[in-house]
């Protein structure tokens, strides 16, 4: 039986990052809400409380009875989670005099605590609360303080109870990862057997039960996800695969050629559908950013349905969707919010079953996975790629002239990226036709032409971004190729905005 860490989920921005540390440890968990505990799980070999953005006190604060888990699961609550198991317990929590917020040092460790095992004072751990808890409960004592924080971190005596005020999950809390794997593999006994070679292993073997000799469809962006869930089904069902790679024009420069062939080189079953005329002529003098979304989201599926309905006996359409699309689409009150289905409304529409073998994964994993499949480098390392793909980077009306402008500066910005070993440091690049024309000379010409912007950020899932500090060098040579080899430019910026404010994406 595979073992599993719950993670009881109170609201906390940083929920998927304590999942993802504790992947990181081999070691499976999964994100629930906060009420939603699975008492007759077997697999549970402990339980993690999340942060919150409430107060303990608040009217509307999310609150659970970890007394039917105590005793039975080892527990960590983490800031929020901390305080509530205290405040629960009869402890105190009150509001601190300001909001304790950044790096901390432990200033004082208590030796030979299984939770806090080489660890040692001077530390630095993050911290971010609004109150403190100022009293413990009866039974509990402090095992780590800082200069500001008495109670920085606590056990209750006798039993595998903990709370730290800290976030462990962060990248700037030093001994956080120690903090965890004590935790996990200490405390909880974790054999850390997760890993992508035994996700493989299990999910080739549940697809083959689940689907059969039944036949699956499934949707192709040419992205990582559904790039990898094409492979794995393909290792489970073989020709009883057929993917659907539908092109709507608005693809990078030789898109549609390249992937395909990478594809047949996997060997999978995929039918090219060229269907750039219809998106064209649907989307002609549209400049509202969403209804260009809704008008390629609604056409994808009238294309992707049509080649579809060719296909005989066909009972699953297979789909990327990943873990943080299902964590996202439940709130934690376990009610949809919205939903991530690559294809939305096709399941219901084409009345089949669905199957989404990486709905467990997050999108590190997702290339681990893929990596372990054999695929090639280049199709597990590329960046993420919006749906509505060069159309929400056209500000202003779409036309074939624009795109294939905008085609020809976005590979020579990627290809300068490769060029100068840049792009594996970057998240997400493109470049932005902007709907605007300026004054230029060349030779000894007056021109009035586009101008585009330059767009590179770092990030780790999307939600933040910064942006990237490319080499003057580089962006010199890559501008001077725009303008000289790119027949309808003139000028070329580059976007130094962060999300937030601003968005990766323009539109």
């Amino acid at each position: 039986m595979q073992q599993k860490i719950i993670i009881l989920d109170f609201g906390s921005q940083t929920t998927q990052l304590i999942a993802r540390r504790i992947r990181e440890l081999n070691t499976y968990c999964e994100i629930l809400p906060y009420n939603k505990f699975p008492h007759d799980d077997r697999s549970v070999i402990g339980v993690v409380l999340s942060g919150s953005p409430f107060s303990v006190y608040d009217d509307k604060a999310f609150r659970t009875d970890i007394a039917p888990l105590m005793g039975k699961y080892p527990l960590l609550g983490i800031c929020y989670g901390a305080q509530m198991m205290a405040y629960q317990g009869g402890g105190m929590v009150e509001p601190a005099d300001s909001r304790e917020y950044g790096r901390a040092r432990l200033a004082k460790v208590e030796e030979n605590n299984p939770l806090l095992r080489d660890i040692a004072p001077g530390a630095q751990v993050w911290m971010s609360h609004g109150d403190t808890i100022t009293a413990l409960p009866e039974g509990y004592h402090t095992i780590a303080s800082t200069d500001k924080v008495a109670i920085a971190a606590y056990q209750k005596e006798g039993e595998k109870l903990w709370g730290v005020q800290f976030h462990p999950e962060v990248y700037h809390s030093e001994c956080g990862t120690r903090l965890l794997e004590n935790f996990v593999v200490g405390i909880c006994g974790s054999r850390q057997e997760w890993s992508a070679e035994s996700f493989i292993e299990s999910t080739v073997a549940k697809l083959k039960e689940q689907i059969g000799d039944d036949k699956v469809v499934l949707g192709l962006s040419g992205g990582v996800d559904s790039s990898v869930a094409a492979v794995l089904l393909n290792r489970a069902i073989g020709k009883n695969l057929t993917c659907i790679f539908v092109d709507h024009g608005l693809l990078r420069k030789n898109e549609f050629a390249d992937v395909l062939r990478d594809y047949e080189g996997l060997g999978l079953n995929v039918i090219g559908v060229d269907a750039s005329k219809k998106f064209f002529s649907e989307l002609a003098g549209v400049t509202d950013p969403e209804r260009k979304r809704k008008i390629i989201g609604k056409g994808f599926i009238d294309v992707f349905n049509e080649e579809a309905q060719k296909l005989t006996d066909v009972s699953w359409l297979g789909q990327g969707t990943i873990y943080p699309d299902c964590i996202e689409s439940l709130s934690i009150t376990g009610t949809t919010i919205k939903s991530h289905h690559n294809v939305g409304g096709l399941p219901e529409k084409m009345h089949l079953k669905l199957c989404e073998p990486l709905r467990l994964l997050f999108k590190d994993e997702v290339r681990r996975v893929g990596r372990q499949l054999g695929m090639p480098e280049h199709l597990i390392s590329r960046h993420p790629f919006p749906g509505p793909g060069l159309a929400v980077r056209i500000l202003g009306d779409i036309t074939p002239e624009k795109v294939a402008i905008l085609q020809e500066a976005d590979h020579i910005f990627i290809q300068g990226l490769r060029d100068w070993g840049l792009y594996d440091q970057v998240w997400q690049a493109g470049v932005i036709l902007l709907p605007v024309q300026s004054v230029g000379v060349m030779g000894d010409e007056r021109t009035y032409e586009r101008a585009v912007a330059l767009r590179a950020v770092t990030s780790t899932d999307g939600m933040t971004a910064d942006w990237v500090h490319l080499p003057y060098d580089f962006l010199a040579e890559v501008s001077n190729k725009i303008i000289n080899k790119v027949k309808g430019i003139n000028r070329v910026t580059y976007d130094i905005s962060s999300k937030p404010p601003a968005t990766i994406e323009w539109e």
